[in-house]
């Protein structure tokens, strides 16, 4: 991975560099699973708050849970999520967008007044493409795109995850090394230039070697 290729992760769609991290402690919940897959899921954030150095909480002190998983089978139960759309903003003309895409999975960010992330939302239609995947799998790609704020299509060519020979699946290690550096806490909880990324290449270890 090139420090270029670095910078493309975080390059918006309008051609603008933003990356943010979290600015406090992650309270995850999680809505429409079963035990089993909710401990996956809580699992998938403690490893990843652990690879990256931040925290997890039991509770934050401005909204409860500043992160919600939304596991359905139709876009439509949105909105019989009661005071959704008081937590997001034109949240009925969103769904219709997402209806007319045919749209499998969307998240939205709320920010605080630095520009870091405050509170995340994943809403996740279980159509045949994300039913198939496993949990693990599932869990691991959808905490690492609510970690940092990445580019629309930052993983659209290429999988963020890896298998192992024993058939574990973990991130790349690039991946890894982009998410560990976005968090060294010499480093801005917000950037808007693409130099940004030149330094997280280099904490990175991404030399451009193959």
């Amino acid at each position: 991975m090139l420090p270029a290729d670095v910078e493309a992760l975080f390059t918006r769609q309008d051609g603008s560099y933003l990356c943010a991290r979290w600015g406090r402690p992650i309270v995850p919940i999680v809505f429409g699973v079963e035990d089993a897959t909710l401990s996956v899921i809580k699992g998938a954030f403690e490893a990843l708050c652990a690879l990256s150095g931040h925290k997890m909480a039991e509770t934050d002190p401005e909204l409860g849970a500043n992160v919600m998983v939304f596991f359905f089978r139709d876009w439509a139960e949105l909105r019989g999520v009661p005071d959704l759309d008081r937590l997001i903003e034109g949240l009925d003309p969103m769904i219709a967008r997402l209806e007319e895409a045919g749209a499998n999975q969307y998240r939205v960010f709320r920010f605080d007044e630095t520009g870091a992330i405050k509170a995340g939302f994943v809403f996740l239609r279980m159509d045949k493409a994300l039913a198939a995947q496993p949990a693990e799998e599932l869990a691991l790609s959808q905490v690492l795109q609510v970690m940092l704020l990445w580019s629309e299509s930052a993983f659209a060519s290429r999988s963020p995850l890896g298998r192992l020979e024993d058939g574990r699946v973990v991130l790349r290690p690039e991946i890894g090394a982009v998410l560990r550096a976005a968090y060294d806490p010499v480093m801005p909880p917000v950037a808007r230039d693409p130099s940004h990324a030149l330094r997280i290449a280099a904490r990175a270890g991404l030399t451009g070697q193959a």
